[in-house]
């Protein structure tokens, strides 16, 4: 069979960054310790390099103490480290304005947008005012706006929730129906970066290799009044807070653009094959799932179905092969996928040799 357009350019992504990519693998002590396992649910949650390891352990062995409630010189060192981590998500996150921006931290994305819809977003809100929520992004990115509605109800202020229009296609976001919905009434509107079943073009620290429990709200407050959460903040995870400067340097470090290379050309590699085998349905935009896509490409995410295998017993059938899989309904929301699937999220210390020993399992189960 002549390789396809797609195949060429995959393999073209593959052989220059080999090496690199070996060298970044033999980083992660929990997949070089199993190399009969392959771990494909990133978006889930990350494995940690060692450099991030390292990091909390220096952290709890030399410097543990409590932050801004101190003055001995370990508390000093831990205010500063989580001052000094406010300053290295803003460079992360290319922040245009650092003097003017606020960084929270938080226990992960729906600490955080909870906070906001509780802190931040009633105080934009007046009676018959509209909010845009995306019914069919996971339900952190959905809840929390509901439940703002409901408690503002209950004040008497009374808002709209008008759902975000999808290209029925695609599942995407339609840029064209959300700007003819915009109108004078409309105060807020709710986005993902990258939908976590589709993969189409969401920063919880622990999906960025720091340690769970660990997020931040990052806010440039260009609009509205500035966030901040409300009560009393209380003790910060101080060693989430090291682990995720740590994984932001060993990201930064190891590229960024060549990490979002590889997992791309791994899950057009994945998706070109499984476009091969009669038997599955992959989900999302069927335009996206070639490496030479006229529409955004899939971030390191494929998600797909069985003809005939549920998605639980699939999931156990490739555990026995060595892969580990999700495989349920996402935590989608209400206007979601209504029946489960099988996700696999591809990163940095994922193979070919693993997308490839993948697709034989999936071929033989017919």
């Amino acid at each position: 069979m002549t390789p396809s357009r797609t195949d060429r350019q995959v393999a073209a992504v593959i052989e220059e960054l080999a090496e690199w990519q070996r060298a970044l693998r033999a980083q992660f002590p929990i997949i070089t310790a199993h190399p009969e396992l392959a771990y494909l649910d990133s978006a889930a949650t990350a494995q940690k390099p060692q450099a991030v390891l390292d990091a909390v352990h220096t952290y709890l062995t030399t410097t543990n103490a409590n932050a801004g409630r101190g003055t001995y010189p370990w508390a000093n060192r831990t205010t500063a480290l989580v001052e000094e981590a406010r300053d290295r998500v803003r460079l992360f996150l290319a922040d245009p304005a650092p003097e003017r921006s606020t960084v929270h931290f938080t226990s992960g994305t729906t600490e955080g947008l909870r906070g906001i819809a509780r802190d931040w977003l009633p105080r934009l809100l007046t009676d018959g005012d509209e909010i845009v929520v995306p019914v069919a992004d996971h339900e952190a990115n959905i809840a929390p706006w509901l439940e703002a509605q409901r408690e503002l109800a209950g004040q008497g202020v009374h808002i709209h929730v008008r759902p975000m229009p999808y290209q029925p296609a695609s599942g995407d976001y339609d840029h064209t129906a959300l700007a003819e919905l915009a109108g004078p009434r409309i105060r807020f509107v709710a986005v993902s970066h990258v939908h976590h079943v589709y993969g189409a073009d969401m920063f919880s620290g622990h999906k960025a290799m720091a340690l769970p429990g660990t997020g931040v709200v990052w806010a440039r407050r260009a609009r509205g009044p500035k966030f901040a959460p409300g009560g009393w903040a209380g003790t910060p995870n101080t060693v989430g807070i090291a682990s995720l400067t740590a994984a932001l340097d060993w990201l930064d470090a190891a590229g960024t653009d060549r990490i979002e290379r590889w997992t791309v050309a791994l899950a057009a590699r994945l998706t070109e094959g499984l476009r091969r085998l009669d038997a599955y349905e992959i989900l999302g935009c069927q335009a996206s799932l070639a490496a030479d896509s006229p529409v955004q490409r899939r971030q390191g995410i494929v998600t797909l179905r069985h003809h005939a295998i549920d998605s639980s017993d699939l999931g156990f059938i490739l555990f026995s092969h060595g892969f580990m899989v999700r495989s349920d309904q996402h935590c989608q929301g209400g206007a979601g996928e209504k029946t489960g699937s099988v996700r696999v999220s591809l990163h940095v210390h994922n193979t070919v040799e693993e997308v490839d020993r993948l697709l034989t399992v999936l071929a033989s189960l017919g």
